[in-house]
């Protein structure tokens, strides 16, 4: 049986932040098995997106308190006769163990690269198109030419920085995607829309469709509410619009409350 595509759409900040960490995290551990100088450039590539998006808020307290309120959530299972409870054990206590390597860290996760020079300079040329090429960035340029085994072993320790936050990260948004099962609904016409209940946030919808049905699900909303719409991609010219037939599919609205 082929899988299912699956669609998110983040209806907070914070979760919206956690699912592009774990977009890059996974890209850089793909390209960091590659020998070639090239994939050598996309995994420094998504680490430095990786490296800006701390730098823009304090993500270690935002990750803290995201495990702090799943394990006052999970705790309050305890006594649920239904629960699988040497599963619940665990992931309390793999949640507890990520806070308290976190709380050992010190400073932001991402201070020990803030001072990488050579870091530096990539991060600022990559904002002009073309900037990290072999005449703007020499040092990078040598650095390229090193061996496989060089390059990998420098990228392993830079990315090391975040392996504790990253596996905490997808840990909790784990836990957030099995907060909900998927029930079917039907989108009249291709659109579907869902209050929500705002004393209970959802903070993640998630749709699955099957993957031969020629059209993929646009989702946007906020606390109150979301809609979807199944849209069909003209390749050729590259035109979207929405479908006027009446789309099956499985809705989970996922919280942790």
């Amino acid at each position: 049986m082929t899988d299912k595509i699956v669609y998110e759409q983040p209806l907070n900040e914070i979760t919206r932040t956690f699912l592009r960490l774990e977009f890059l995290f996974s890209q850089a551990a793909h390209h960091l098995r590659g020998q070639h100088s090239w994939d050598s450039r996309s995994t420094l590539n998504s680490l430095l997106e990786i490296i800006s998006i701390f730098e823009r808020s304090d993500l270690k307290k935002e990750v803290l308190k995201e495990i702090d309120h799943q394990n006052r959530a999970l705790k309050r299972l305890l006594d649920n006769p239904k629960v699988d409870r040497t599963r619940l054990d665990q992931t309390i206590k793999n949640l507890s163990q990520f806070s308290t390597k976190l709380l050992k860290s010190e400073g932001p996760i991402v201070a020990a690269l803030q001072g990488n020079d050579f870091l530096g300079s990539i991060q600022q040329r990559s904002a002009i198109p073309g900037g990290t090429c072999d005449f703007d960035l020499p040092a990078y340029h040598y650095w390229l030419q090193h061996s496989p085994e060089h390059r990998i072993r420098n990228l392993a320790v830079w990315l090391g920085q975040f392996e504790t936050i990253a596996g905490a990260i997808q840990l909790i948004l784990r836990l957030v995607r099995e907060s909900a099962h998927m029930k079917p609904e039907t989108a009249e016409n291709g659109f579907f829309q869902k209050t929500l209940n705002p004393n209970h946030p959802c903070q993640l919808v998630r749709i699955e469709v099957n993957p031969d049905i020629p059209f993929y699900a646009e989702i946007s909303g906020g606390r109150h509410r979301f809609t979807v719409r199944f849209m069909q991609l003209t390749e050729e010219k590259g035109l979207t619009k929405q479908t006027n037939r009446s789309i099956a599919f499985n809705l989970g609205c996922c919280a942790l409350f």
